[in-house]
């Protein structure tokens, strides 16, 4: 079995950064539900992710999403999640609400709006330069609905001459994360569907670009393990976004639906000796938590994906390998099951304690009075939220 110290000394080393809109009021496709002390601002965003490293250990970095994070002054901000003990992550692209995107951002028929949608990718860069962020990530919900809506193939070359502007914006050490999606809003065919496309268009644009994988995006069944293994054979997983989901993109919290997924990904990760920062897997969580309280679920969701990668650390790789050599189906999976059925929250808890965090950060979040601190601040005002 593994070393125990070795496995803590991996799990010190781990990252995963939170969303800043997993911190704002989010609903359905029918209702936002508003909670008290939602943060109103950017600044209030930063604060409350503060709170989930405070409690964690583990979650130094804060995704933005550009416009809903858009502020006068982002070295200013910047400083100001560095002074609370955080920095910013990846920068988010939103080019899916505007109304000039109904039939489409960059793969939009008309020129005009491509270009609109393409400044805003750059804009993104230029956001970038000025908070010291390496990870710039797009989503597009570009698609048609109907066939013969519009040309496939022109779509792929529209896009495709985009990432390329954007691609050739960045700085030496920035790089694209592209990220993908099977469905919705488009119902037809979705401009980046699928992981392959992502990859395709990646490999196109060379080193800098890499693939975001999200938990969610796939149809049921899909082996999300295995497209983990083959973006790390080519150096393409630039990203996760974690969630967890039922039927579709439910962003739930991350290992809420199938946490034996989550560790069969995170062994994916383990055996290939890419968890530790120096890596460049940036490990991100991208949820909307709309009936439960926010700052918990994200806390809950950390410490889901850490608890996975301890058990995932724990396969004895020296037995996994000799039963697949010889052969022995049952003997191999029996490797793996006895690592995932093994109890790793007194092994995380003792880390924590010798980390000086306490060993139950949920528990110690609600103690610590932040949530009724908040909820009194931010009485008034309008709470951020999607659009804002």
């Amino acid at each position: 079995m593994p070393d125990p110290n070795a496995v803590k000394q991996a799990l010190r080393a781990q990252r995963i950064e939170t969303p800043s809109w997993g911190y704002a009021n989010s609903g359905t496709r029918f209702k936002v539900f508003p909670q008290p002390g939602v943060p109103r601002t950017p600044e209030e965003k930063i604060a409350d992710a503060a709170k989930v490293h405070e409690f964690t250990g583990i979650a130094p970095t804060v995704a933005l999403h550009i416009p809903w994070d858009r502020v006068g002054d982002y070295g200013a901000l910047a400083r100001y999640a560095r002074d609370l003990g955080v920095t910013i992550g990846a920068i988010n692209t939103n080019v899916f609400q505007d109304e000039d995107y109904k039939l489409g951002s960059v793969t939009n028929p008309d020129p005009g709006i491509r270009r609109k949608a393409t400044d805003h990718l750059l804009e993104a860069v230029d956001i970038m330069d000025a908070t010291g962020s390496k990870d710039l990530k797009f989503w597009f919900s570009d698609g048609i609905n109907y066939p013969g809506q519009d040309d496939l193939r022109d779509r792929q070359d529209r896009l495709a001459a985009a990432l390329r502007e954007a691609y050739d914006r960045l700085g030496e050490d920035q790089r694209i994360l592209l990220e993908y999606k099977l469905f919705e809003p488009a119902f037809y065919a979705t401009d980046v569907p699928d992981w392959g496309t992502s990859y395709a268009h990646c490999v196109e644009l060379g080193p800098k670009a890499t693939v975001c994988i999200d938990t969610g995006h796939h149809a049921p069944g899909t082996n999300i393990e295995f497209i983990v293994a083959f973006l790390l054979r080519q150096g393409k997983l630039g990203a996760f976004d974690f969630n967890s989901r039922f039927y579709a993109d439910d962003d739930l919290m991350a290992g809420a639906a199938d946490p034996f997924q989550l560790f069969r990904i995170m062994w994916e990760i383990v055996r290939a000796d890419a968890l530790d920062p120096s890596h460049g897997i940036n490990f991100m969580l991208d949820q909307c938590h709309n009936i439960e309280a926010k700052i918990p679920a994200i806390i809950r969701s950390v410490l889901n994906v850490q608890e996975a990668t301890a058990k995932a650390l724990l396969v004895d790789r020296g037995a996994l390998r000799t039963a697949q050599q010889a052969g022995d189906v049952l003997g191999a999976n029996a490797v793996l099951m006895d690592a995932y059925n093994t109890d790793v929250r007194p092994m995380l808890a003792e880390l924590r304690a010798e980390n000086g965090l306490d060993p139950d950060p949920v528990a110690a979040y609600h103690r610590s009075g932040y949530q009724e601190k908040i909820v009194a601040e931010r009485a008034d005002g309008r709470q951020a939220g999607w659009g804002a």
